[in-house]
């Protein structure tokens, strides 16, 4: 059986960087689950984040695309 090929993500606080790696790297580095994660990727995170006035302080997560 092979192997899925690992995504990476790019995460960030406000415009700040914080950091890049797997799901489980990120996670490992900020103390969370991979779970969480998943969820700053996920359409209702972001709504979420939209409705916050004061948005700019809050993590999100990108995709990391090779190409």
């Amino acid at each position: 059986m092979a192997r899925q090929p690992t995504c990476e993500y790019a995460v960030y606080k406000g415009d700040e960087f914080i950091c890049l790696g797997t799901a489980r790297e990120c996670a490992n580095y900020l103390g969370v689950k991979i779970s969480t994660i998943r969820f700053l990727l996920s359409p209702a995170y972001l709504k979420r984040i939209e409705k916050r006035q004061e948005s700019n302080d809050q993590l999100i997560a990108f995709k990391v695309d090779d190409e």
